[in-house]
């Protein structure tokens, strides 16, 4: 399991999450325009944001095709945290915290230590 570091604050959403099972029907509404990987979807039992490769089709009434949890996760610039998966294609990963807690994090809001550690230096190279 590899480990990120939060490099901007990530806040979630005022709405409850939303877990979809495969075979749940959708109201399939807009598609973000910050994330166009995703489509507003309304269920039966709440709404949220879905990568639309998990609907049988991208407008009208859908079928999930694959389970999804739309759970985000809260965090504060410099928390670590342990990546459980990815979704490199949607451009979030989903994290657990020290806390236990877990949820999706836009990936352009994390980095690995690593890459943190190598930026470090080349701040300090050009300060030198």
């Amino acid at each position: 399991m590899s480990r990120v570091v939060a490099i901007e604050a990530h806040e979630i959403p005022e709405r409850p999450p939303l877990s979809l099972a495969a075979a749940d029907v959708v109201a399939v509404g807009r598609r973000d325009e910050d994330w166009p990987a995703f489509v507003f979807v309304t269920a039966a039992h709440g709404s949220g944001w879905v990568p639309s490769r998990h609907l049988s089709v991208e407008t009208g009434q859908a079928v999930m095709v694959t389970a999804y949890d739309t759970t985000e996760l809260p965090t504060r610039v410099g928390e670590s945290l342990d990546v459980v998966g990815r979704d490199d294609e949607s451009g979030w990963l989903w994290c657990r915290s020290a806390d236990g807690r877990e949820g999706w994090v836009p990936s352009r809001t994390l980095q690995s230590p690593e890459d943190r550690e190598a930026e470090d230096r080349d701040t300090r190279d050009e300060v030198v």
